[in-house]
């Protein structure tokens, strides 16, 4: 006689996780398809590019990667403007180029060095900002030639203190509000003008003036 068989104890909780675990893994490729939609084409560099250069088209290289809202990638459509940027700092073969590692300031023209002063209250105008330029003098010189002379000698005084005839401000560290202290200011000048002029920010004896015009881009 046969015994009747135990009757079978279900399991929902498994029934549940099994179907659960379903869902995830499709929801998972989901995901993975849905981001494979959203992918863009950057610039990968290549091959070192050093600080201060343009970014070569020899280094340079398509991948896809994922895009991003958060990194301002350099897409590879945008390649050809490249040409107008250098870099801000050296790049590491293998790298994706991004906004921050570009920079659209030139280096500076051939035969102009940059000359940096510290300049007193009194020794520049007020509100004076990158690219102003201006005419640099020799203050001690001024005063010394200036003193006991007359007719034409008066009116060149000023020429025989000029150290600079015309500077670009590169740079103005800081705040130019009239409120005195000193102001470091960097000014890009001829290369033959240099030492003459290191040699008198050195000292303290250099003021500088606004030349007329400057808005022209002198």
């Amino acid at each position: 006689m046969r015994l009747p068989s135990a009757p079978r104890e279900r399991k929902p909780a498994l029934a549940a996780l099994a179907v659960l675990l379903i869902l995830v893994g499709a929801l998972g490729a989901t995901v993975l398809v849905l981001r494979a939609g959203d992918r863009i084409e950057v610039v990968k560099i290549t091959e070192k590019v050093s600080a201060g250069k343009p970014i070569p088209t020899s280094a340079m290289k398509p991948v896809m990667v994922a895009e991003d809202t958060g990194i301002d990638y350099v897409k590879w459509k945008q390649r050809n403007a490249l040409s107008s940027y250098r870099a801000t700092a050296d790049i590491v073969g293998g790298s994706l180029l991004v906004g921050p590692m570009l920079t659209d300031k030139k280096g500076l023209p051939e035969g102009k060095v940059v000359v940096g002063l510290s300049l007193k209250d009194g020794q520049y105008p007020r509100g004076l900002k990158t690219g102003d330029v201006v005419a640099a003098y020799r203050v001690g010189d001024v005063k010394s030639n200036s003193a006991g002379s007359t007719g034409d000698s008066d009116a060149s005084s000023g020429d025989r203190g000029l150290l600079v005839r015309n500077a670009t401000v590169d740079s103005v560290t800081s705040a130019n509000d009239g409120s005195g202290g000193d102001l470091p200011v960097a000014v890009v000048v001829n290369q033959d003008e240099a030492p003459a002029l290191t040699q008198s920010a050195a000292n303290g004896e250099v003021s500088v003036v606004k030349v007329s015009g400057t808005d022209s881009g002198n």
